[in-house]
């Protein structure tokens, strides 16, 4: 039977599972605001890595009391900052099961804080996304999603989520770990990431710098460190292997620079990271996701005893510079400004 699924969040990652999801033949509304009050039935063309196009059907709504069912899965789509309103939002299904999607840590405590009665389940996503105009997304790159239980009996609809889609053209996995498959993707999102965002440069240009890579080399030691603490090891995600990243920044800086520089430049798809991504177009907006990606990264050196002093300044800046035009315009471009506020390197197997 086709299943019944809302997609909170239209916006790139949104529209791409939606779309997704309607491919592999399952009835499919996405809450986007600013839509017509009435639900209203729409196009959603997804277009592939190679141009490759297909067309979709999906019921676009500007509330979750124009949904004409009730969904039996939950997609929570959304930045995480905004996580908070889409919980709320879906307040008319207390118990139906919630997917969350979000980049970083802290999403599936958040939910499950404000959804106790709720089945609980992550997802990362390892593929780049982006929206075009005339409700068309662009993938570009392959990818894939890891999809893991967090809470309840969520064992069917995890099975069916997996089945539906890979149906829909989009590799999918199952993992039982939910910590270890998050912070494997946390691994990919730190990746040239903050760098970029505060110096207004692209990864491929991060890379290129030796001293800039060591920046980028020490904020993943001082995650994997964390991760070791905590208990998780790297995974291979659709799209995206951990473990490989973890070896990679684990060689020697010259060896490990030669290594990675093509990955970073080829990983993306021509996709700029979220942070930078962001800056660039919403230059006034002062929230970023940093607090749950660098920030996340801090927070929990703080409760294993693990130093995390590049993190916690690469947090610290992106969040100085958001919103701060002038700031901004300080940093960019200027490596020797950046490296000025990172605190030295500590003694050997040390950040």
């Amino acid at each position: 039977m086709t299943g019944r699924i809302l997609v909170v969040g239209a916006g790139a990652v949104g529209s791409f599972l939606g779309g997704t999801l309607a491919a592999a033949g399952d009835e499919v509304a996405i809450l986007r605001r600013g839509r017509e009050p009435a639900a209203t039935r729409g196009a959603l063309v997804l277009v592939g890595p190679r141009s490759e196009r297909r067309e979709v059907e999906v019921l676009w709504v500007a509330s979750a009391g124009s949904v004409p069912w009730s969904p039996e899965l939950i997609v929570l789509a959304v930045k995480l900052y905004d996580l908070p309103a889409a919980v709320d939002a879906v307040a008319a299904w207390p118990s139906a099961p919630i997917l969350t999607v979000q980049n970083g840590i802290g999403a599936e405590e958040e939910v499950a804080a404000r959804r106790p009665a709720a089945g609980l389940l992550a997802g990362s996503l390892t593929t780049a996304v982006e929206l075009g105009t005339g409700d068309q997304v662009f993938r570009h790159r392959r990818g894939g999603i890891g999809i893991a239980p967090v809470r309840g009996d969520v064992t069917a609809v995890l099975a069916e989520a997996v089945r539906a889609f890979a149906a829909g053209g989009l590799p999918a996995r199952e993992y039982r770990d939910a910590g270890a498959m998050k912070w494997s993707k946390l691994l990919g999102n730190l990746v040239g990431n903050a760098t970029s965002a505060i110096l207004d440069l692209e990864p491929a240009v991060i890379y290129a710098d030796a001293r800039l890579f060591a920046i980028e080399r020490r904020q993943l030691l001082e995650a994997l460190a964390v991760m070791d603490a905590l208990g998780l090891r790297p995974l291979a995600l659709p799209g995206l292997d951990a473990r490989l990243l973890a070896l990679g920044f684990r060689l020697p800086e010259p060896l490990g620079r030669l290594a990675l520089g093509p990955i970073v430049r080829a990983g993306r798809g021509g996709k700029m990271p979220s942070l930078l991504l962001q800056l660039r177009t919403r230059p006034t907006e002062r929230r970023t996701e940093v607090a749950w990606l660098n920030g996340a990264v801090a927070r929990a050196g703080e409760q294993t005893g693990v130093p995390t002093p590049v993190n916690r300044a690469l947090a610290a800046l992106v969040e100085e510079t958001a919103g701060d035009p002038d700031r901004r315009a300080w940093f960019r471009g200027r490596p020797d400004r950046l490296l000025a506020m990172i605190p030295p390197a500590g003694p050997p197997g040390r950040s």
